[in-house]
């Protein structure tokens, strides 16, 4: 309920204030599972995809959304549960598989789940490769892919602001992709091929600049430098801005 209303009065707001092009909406199925991979730009992505789609749309948003006290907490967490964010710890490995779950339950729902393929925000605006954690949910729950793609987005919040800017941008909903033929989620090569499709209809759409190597966040630990070393197939969740 608490997402129906926000929905009903956001959605006419951001319209109307910063008067976005809406394409293929149509595609969106109204009804059951299905998987919105996007491209990633901003912050405000998440928002913009959720308010946009003809239905309600669940996304992974920073647990600490949801932990914070006093009324700009209470107001926070309001907001986010209210556009459809599932509260997540970042991180890989346990973490990532965690987050997927946590994707896999609502699309086993029959919900609307959106997802980032590349994992984390693009600062140069290119389309980097994506991770097989969308594959993966495909391929496990059977829900067709609806590839998004976002354009302008990064000028409504550039990195460091923190106040949305007046700027128009474009949310394109490409035809619904079933990636089914790519074999069992189980497979690699599957989740690979399955996930490469997927990035390339995004990149029709968006008509980015592939950049041909995973997006990673700027100075990792260790720890986390050897840990993505030995791993050859990183599913990763999506970003959780």
């Amino acid at each position: 309920m608490l997402t129906f209303v926000s929905r009903a009065f956001l959605a006419p707001l951001v319209r109307l204030t910063w008067r976005p092009k809406i394409v293929g909406r149509r595609n969106v199925p109204r009804t059951g599972a299905v998987i919105l991979a996007s491209n990633h730009l901003s912050f405000m992505d998440s928002v913009v995809i959720t308010l946009m789609a003809p239905r309600e749309v669940a996304f992974l948003a920073k647990n600490s959304y949801f932990t914070g006290t006093g009324l700009k907490g209470r107001l926070r967490r309001s907001f986010f549960a209210g556009i459809g964010a599932i509260g997540v710890e970042r991180g890989a490995g346990a973490a990532a598989q965690q987050s997927l779950d946590l994707g896999l339950e609502r699309l086993t729902a029959g919900d609307a789940f959106a997802i980032y393929p590349e994992g984390t925000r693009s600062l140069d605006g290119r389309l980097y490769r994506g991770r097989t954690g969308v594959a993966w949910l495909a391929l496990t729950s059977g829900a067709p892919v609806v590839p998004v793609a976002l354009t302008g987005t990064q000028d409504l919040q550039p990195v460091g602001t923190t106040i949305p800017r007046l700027r128009r941008f474009t949310v394109e909903f490409g035809e619904p992709l079933d990636l089914s033929r790519h074999g069992d989620a189980k497979s690699g090569r599957a989740r690979r091929h399955a996930t490469d499709e997927v990035m390339a209809a995004i990149q029709r759409l968006s008509g980015q600049e592939e950049a041909g190597a995973y997006n990673e966040p700027p100075a990792p630990s260790v720890v986390e430098r050897v840990r993505r070393a030995i791993r050859r197939d990183p599913l990763g969740s999506g970003e959780v801005d």
